[in-house]
């Protein structure tokens, strides 16, 4: 499969140190349990899946070449020590393993944000992997790839974003079907913006009174379209 469609300058990213970045910015984090904190955002070119809600478009091809010691170095601008590696789907990128590596060893706390349907084994064990894994109104939940529950550890989260009644059953069986409450520190549902109310999620939750279900489960918005309009980029 060819990742890299009409990018004259796909070549250059077979390296170890090269990177194609669609942006680098800083901002307020709006998703997570680390909801609410300053966070630089690294975010990768290119991605493997077409969601059906996807709000980075922009980022399947638009993007720049950079050396990782670029990218660093554009990080530490900001003097923050939290860094999210975002998308697009960072994992396409083998770069961003030693880019990941390298801003952990600078003592940076260190978030991926991937789709779920590309190998984790190989992400450094300090980072905090934030999983997506795919509901059918998605479009792409054929594309999970399951054997990544394996690797998950205790720090991580497991992100589901919820459009219909459908993908919340769903989410549900799967939890308990793959076990998924003990792999992780938190299970996340998040309303797909402008589909689904966030206000109905919540009541589902509440009525199925869902923390004794799955003791680590919580309702996620995402803030930062709630502070900024929600197609402004760099934020």
């Amino acid at each position: 499969m060819n990742l890299y469609p009409k990018q004259k300058t796909a070549k250059p990213l077979l390296q170890q140190t090269s990177l194609m970045v669609n942006e680098i910015f800083f901002s307020i984090q709006g998703e997570s349990s680390y909801v609410g904190l300053p966070c630089v955002f690294v975010r990768l070119t290119y991605c493997n899946l077409r969601c059906s809600y996807c709000d980075t478009t922009y980022a399947f091809y638009e993007g720049k070449p950079m050396e990782m010691d670029e990218v660093v170095q554009e990080v530490r601008k900001w003097r923050c020590r939290l860094v999210e590696i975002t998308g697009g789907e960072p994992l396409l990128q083998p770069a961003v393993l030693p880019l990941m590596k390298q801003l952990c060893d600078g003592g940076y706390t260190v978030l991926l944000e991937t789709s779920g349907s590309l190998p984790i084994k190989k992400v450094d064990p300090r980072v905090i992997k934030i999983m997506d894994v795919k509901c059918p109104s998605s479009g792409m939940s054929h594309k999970n790839l399951w054997e990544n529950l394996e690797w998950l550890r205790a720090q991580d989260e497991i992100k589901f974003v919820i459009g219909n009644r459908e993908d919340y059953e769903w989410a549900l069986e799967q939890i308990q079907q793959k076990n998924m409450a003990a792999k992780v520190k938190w299970i996340l549902f998040s309303p797909i913006w402008e589909q689904l109310h966030p206000r109905l999620l919540a009541e589902w939750m509440l009525e199925d009174q869902i923390t004794n279900r799955i003791p680590n489960c919580r309702l996620q918005l995402q803030m930062h379209k709630y502070l900024w309009h929600p197609e402004e980029r760099g934020r």
